[in-house]
C-alpha cells in the first residue's frame, strides 16, 4: 500500500476561546457547556470532527464541481442524503442494486458487495476512513471504525460562563413595529466564556489505518486541518478561537512503545502567574513536557 502509515500516534491540541461559545448546549439554552461537578468547560469530539470536516471540504473545493472532489469527499456534511451516497457507491462497483427506482426501500446487499461498496466509500470520503462511519442504512455500506479518534475537549481550569443581554434595533415584521409603538429595539441574550483554554488528546492506530486507507498524506492534512480549522470558522458567536499547541507523539512500530495516557500526562499545562487572577490570555499559561517520562522510543513533535 503506499504511503502506508507504519507508526502508532497521540497528540495533545491546545486551543481557546476569548469572549465566545466554544461549544453550546442545546439542552441548557445554548450555554456554553461545562462538568456541572467542577465547572470545567467541555467541547465535545462531534464539534471539533465537524470542523476538521469543514476544513478538508474547502481546502480539497473544486469549483465546476461545486463540491469538495475524491478522494477527499465529505461524507457527513449539512443536508447531506446519505442513502444517496450509499447508491452511488454500489454503482461505482458495478451492482445493479444502484438501479433499484424505490430509493425508500431498504437494500442489503450480499456480503461480497457490501464489502466492496464499503471499500469504495473508504477510497472516495476522506472522514469516512479518517473517523469511521455507520453505513448500514437504507441501502448497507456497511460500519468503518476509524483510524483518528479525538476525545472530549476539557478547559484547563474552570470557567464562568456569562450571560450577555444584546439588543436588535430592527423587527421583522410592520406588525411587530406597530405593537412596539415605534421603539423598534429587541432584547435578547448571548452566552459566552470570557476567557479559556481546553486541551483535548486523540489517537491514531496504524492497524486500522491500513485497513480503511488512510495514508500519510491523509494524516498531514489532518494535522493542518487541527492548525487552521479555526481560521475559517470564525462567528459572531464563537468569539475569537485560536489553535494554541499541537504535540504529536510518534511511536517506532505499528503496536506502539508507551502507554497512552503516559504520554498524555508527560504534557503538562500551568499557570505562569498567581492562579487567584482569572487566565484572560494564553501567555498567562506555559506548557512543559517531561522528557524523561517519555520513552527514546517514542518521538515528540511540536506541529504547532
Amino acid at each position: 500500500m503506499a504511503n502506508e502509515i507504519e507508526n502508532r500516534y497521540e497528540f495533545v491540541y491546545l486551543f481557546d476561546v476569548e469572549n465566545g461559545n466554544p461549544n453550546g448546549d442545546p439542552d441548557a439554552g445554548n450555554m456554553p457547556r461545562i462538568d456541572p461537578e467542577t465547572n470545567h468547560g467541555i467541547v465535545t469530539d462531534v464539534c471539533l470532527k465537524r470542523k476538521i470536516r469543514n476544513y478538508i471540504y474547502i481546502k480539497k473545493y473544486d469549483d465546476e464541481e461545486h463540491d469538495s472532489v475524491s478522494p477527499y469527499r465529505i461524507y457527513i456534511k449539512e443536508k447531506a442524503i446519505l442513502n444517496d451516497f450509499h447508491r452511488e457507491a454500489y454503482k461505482g462497483i458495478g451492482s445493479n442494486l444502484s438501479e433499484d427506482n424505490n430509493k425508500d426501500k431498504k437494500r442489503k446487499g450480499s456480503g461480497d458487495e457490501v464489502k466492496r461498496a464499503r471499500k469504495w466509500m473508504c477510497e472516495n470520503f476522506y472522514d469516512v476512513r479518517t473517523f469511521g462511519a455507520v453505513m448500514s442504512t437504507g441501502i448497507n455500506c456497511g460500519q468503518v471504525r476509524g483510524p483518528v479518534q479525538i476525545n472530549f475537549a476539557k478547559s484547563v481550569e474552570p470557567i464562568l460562563p456569562l450571560e450577555i443581554s444584546i439588543s436588535r434595533m430592527a423587527v421583522t415584521s410592520i406588525k411587530e413595529s406597530k405593537d412596539q409603538k415605534g421603539d423598534n429595539r429587541t432584547m435578547g441574550r448571548k452566552h459566552i466564556v470570557p476567557y479559556g483554554l481546553y486541551r483535548t488528546e486523540g489517537y491514531v492506530s496504524a492497524f486500522l489505518a491500513n485497513q480503511t486507507g488512510f495514508n500519510k498524506e491523509d494524516l498531514e492534512l489532518f494535522w493542518e486541518a487541527l492548525i487552521n480549522m479555526f481560521e475559517h470558522d470564525h462567528s459572531a458567536a464563537r468569539g475569537k478561537m485560536s489553535a494554541r499547541k499541537l504535540v504529536v507523539f510518534e511511536h517506532n512500530s505499528k503496536l506502539g512503545n508507551a502507554p497512552s495516557h503516559k504520554l498524555f500526562d508527560a504534557l503538562k499545562v500551568e499557570r505562569v502567574k498567581d492562579s487567584q487572577i482569572p487566565a484572560r490570555r494564553f501567555e498567562d499559561y506555559v506548557v512543559k513536557i517531561s522528557a524523561d517520562d517519555i520513552p527514546s522510543s517514542v518521538k515528540v513533535i511540536e506541529k504547532l
